[in-house]
């Protein structure tokens, strides 16, 4: 039975996918006489927790009154450990003990410093019957970006590109679309659910990419982009006003409108290194590196990736540029249409 209400709050906990960065995505299910009497998932950054949601749902719907003495005999599960510290928002921890809940089921702790542990010893204290662990792993994947930033100091990294059935990447002369419309669309989904999406200086030549978020609902992502010498003509699409754009460079530092120049020192030296650094001390969860070939390499070749999400198309070209090569386990294979997505996490 926990399961089932768990798998309830994970499913909501991703409806804020793409909002509550640098937060994480959580979602709280109110459980009164085998019921669910109220749900909730984290507002946007800035915004209430999860169980304040879930909280709020139930006095909406029953009044204040009537809601405390349901929690009294309900069980409150939450897909990550309750808040213990005042940030944005109040400890939900303590509105928890506060509204003299019964039970809290958690799925997994959470490992930011102010928190781990501290919520549930705040539930124990405050008299509420605690269990921890029901479907933890599960939990874990739905906030692999929140866990990577607090744990590897660096955002989620994900690899994203299209090949051939034959394994090319693209032509050697011009270019050629590779993935289907309803590829394309899922892609704009994913940058709408990631921080930051990156490219290298060749890449935002040949495709004049825009790297925004047009063929589904959502926020643009920052978009990062490569270029030593800063020899990029200020017309491309990269550089509109649709989006803030960080440019890693050897010559400056310095901030235009939504232009923002990094100059790395050693530039060449360990550089996906120094990117993804710089970006987390910009709170930066996750990032896509949707290429070229040799930004995608660089990321490979430092062993710096968590999914690679490869889309293999129909077409076979027998040459061209040859897609990147790295190791890694199969995770998920589905059909989008006439391509094939397969989805690959480092092995353990």
């Amino acid at each position: 039975m926990h399961e089932r209400y768990m798998k309830r709050c994970l499913e909501l906990a991703v409806l804020g996918a793409g909002k509550t960065s640098p937060n994480p995505m959580v979602g709280s299910v109110i459980v009164w006489n085998d019921e669910i009497i109220g749900e909730g998932y984290t507002s946007p950054y800035g915004g209430p927790h999860a169980e304040v949601n879930a909280v709020q749902s139930v006095i909406a719907k029953y009044g204040e009154e009537h809601a405390r003495q349901m929690f009294s005999e309900s069980t409150i599960y939450v897909s990550l450990e309750p808040c213990a510290h005042f940030g944005k928002t109040p400890p939900c921890a303590d509105m928890i003990v506060a509204m003299g809940f019964k039970k809290a089921v958690i799925a997994c702790l959470d490992p930011f410093a102010k928190v781990n542990g501290l919520g549930l010893q705040k539930l124990k204290e405050g008299g509420v019957i605690t269990e921890v662990g029901v479907l933890e792993e599960e939990a874990k994947w739905v906030n692999r970006r929140f866990f990577t930033k607090l744990k590897e100091f660096r955002p989620y990294v994900i690899l994203k590109w299209a090949e051939t059935s034959d394994g090319y990447f693209a032509p050697l002369v011009g270019q050629r679309w590779i993935s289907n419309q309803a590829s394309k669309q899922l892609v704009h989904k994913w940058r709408s659910e990631e921080d930051a999406i990156l490219v290298g200086k060749r890449t935002a030549e040949i495709d004049n990419p825009s790297l925004t978020v047009r063929e589904w609902e959502g926020k643009n992502p920052k978009r990062v982009l490569i270029d030593k010498q800063l020899e990029l003509s200020d017309n491309l699409a990269i550089y509109d006003d649709s989006a803030e754009t960080i440019i890693f460079n050897a010559l400056k530092t310095d901030w235009q409108g939504n232009r923002k120049y990094i100059e790395l020192e050693n530039f060449d030296l360990y550089l996906p290194q120094q990117i993804l650094y710089q970006l987390y001390l910009m709170d930066i969860q996750s990032i896509i590196i949707e290429g070229g070939k040799k930004t995608l390499d660089l990321f490979i070749q430092a062993g710096l990736w968590d999914e690679a999400r490869v889309f293999v198309g129909k077409e076979e070209w027998a040459e061209g540029m040859k897609a990147p090569q790295f190791v890694g386990q199969l995770k998920e294979s589905i059909l989008v249409g006439s391509d094939r997505l397969n989805i690959y996490i480092p092995n353990p």
